[in-house]
């Protein structure tokens, strides 16, 4: 490298660090996300830098079918866009038909949730989260366990592989196609597309944040008065711009975690889950855990039945009426509502006005944008 005549020590300190930036595949300007003023941006891993490079790589591992071992699923069979990233069903299904027992998950601002899945609270990265649908066992969902360098060699082989993962991941590529094509880029490069899937422009935003007083309709303004009053207690688990009580941003000094058990089932009049959903409590070993499940965002809710971990309840109609209004389903089953329900979980009268009022609110939680962003499509 020959330096200009007169550059001191500092200069050539400033050049070398500029040229392993660029080798490294850091950069100096910090990624831009598409947020409004009012949004706080989401935490980052340290490892994990957001790049539009590495977003773009994202898009198309989270399309292709590649990635399961028949290659007849995608990351998005299971999160379609049009349904904020879920799939209409009760519970998912994987390559080999066997059912699971939850539902999937909207990946709606996957970003700001300090744990994922709805049950497992030491799951708290995205990049750890993927490997769990590619080579997880119960169930089998894409079924690539044991069959990681034949998918290695079926990305290799994709011309548009060969320019995202060097883009991506320059550092790696210098280092050869071992470090290029491993499971470290590949989750890297997923984790940082679904941290972009970021809606914050629903009908209810342009009115509370945005001034626009006819955004929502008169209804919709009588069902935000319900959500957020104490009658129905409904903001307490799901508040904050995300709509629920797991957060973490850039702003917030320690990571919010919530998770509650509703009532939902009380098999045996003590509280108790079917053996295959016990919430929590499967890992934490603790009694009181039975039935706790993180709880869901309820933005684009309108577009993401059925509704609970199991996709148990239909519409939103019956969640209210069929389900919060009784303290929990499980007081219809004759065993009386479960005991280790949470105590905001209490019941509540309610009309069809109202329930009509507020579930017109819900549905202004809608982001249309969201669901048809190009940025978020197939690229295949």
């Amino acid at each position: 490298m020959q330096l200009r005549r007169g550059m001191g020590w500092a200069s050539v300190t400033c050049v070398a660090l500029s040229a392993w930036l660029l080798l490294s595949g850091s950069s100096t300007e910090a990624f831009r996300w598409p947020l409004p003023a009012w949004v706080p941006p989401p935490v980052t891993p340290a490892d994990n830098p957001m790049s539009a490079a590495k977003v773009e790589l994202g898009r198309h591992l989270f399309y292709d079918k590649r990635l399961s071992a028949d290659q007849t699923q995608a990351c998005a069979s299971c999160h379609e866009q049009a349904k904020a990233f879920t799939d209409g069903q009760a519970t998912a299904k994987g390559i080999t038909g066997e059912v699971g027992h939850r539902s999937a998950m909207t990946l709606v601002n996957v970003a700001y949730l300090p744990t994922l899945t709805w049950a497992n609270p030491h799951i708290k990265s995205l990049e750890v989260q993927a490997l769990m649908p590619l080579f997880g066992a119960a169930p089998v969902e894409m079924g690539m366990a044991g069959k990681e360098q034949l998918l290695f060699e079926r990305l290799r082989t994709e011309p548009r592989y060969v320019r995202l993962f060097a883009e991506s991941f320059p550092r790696e590529a210098a280092q050869g196609d071992a470090a290029l094509y491993s499971l470290s880029t590949l989750t890297k490069a997923i984790a940082a597309f679904q941290r972009t899937l970021l809606s914050f422009n629903s009908p209810y935003d342009r009115y509370k944040y945005g001034g626009d007083a006819q955004a929502i309709s008169a209804s919709a303004k009588r069902g935000e008065a319900l959500f957020f009053g104490e009658k129905l207690e409904c903001y307490h688990c799901h508040g904050g711009f995300t709509f629920n009580d797991n957060l973490q941003h850039s702003r917030l000094p320690h990571a919010e975690s919530g998770f509650h058990n509703t009532g939902l089932y009380n098999t045996d009049g003590k509280g108790a889950y079917p053996l295959h959903n016990p919430g929590i409590g499967e890992f934490t070993g603790e009694a009181q855990d039975m039935g706790k499940f993180r709880t869901a965002s309820l933005r684009n809710i309108a577009l993401t039945a059925p509704y609970m971990h199991d996709g148990s309840i239909r519409t939103l109609e019956d969640v209210l009426r069929l389900h919060y209004a009784k303290a929990g389903r499980a007081s219809l089953s004759g065993k009386g509502p479960s005991p280790l329900r949470s105590e905001l979980v209490m019941g509540f009268d309610i009309s069809n006005a109202e329930v009509k009022d507020l579930v017109e609110f819900l549905h202004t939680l809608t982001d249309t944008e969201f669901l048809t962003n190009p940025k978020f499509s197939n690229p295949w």
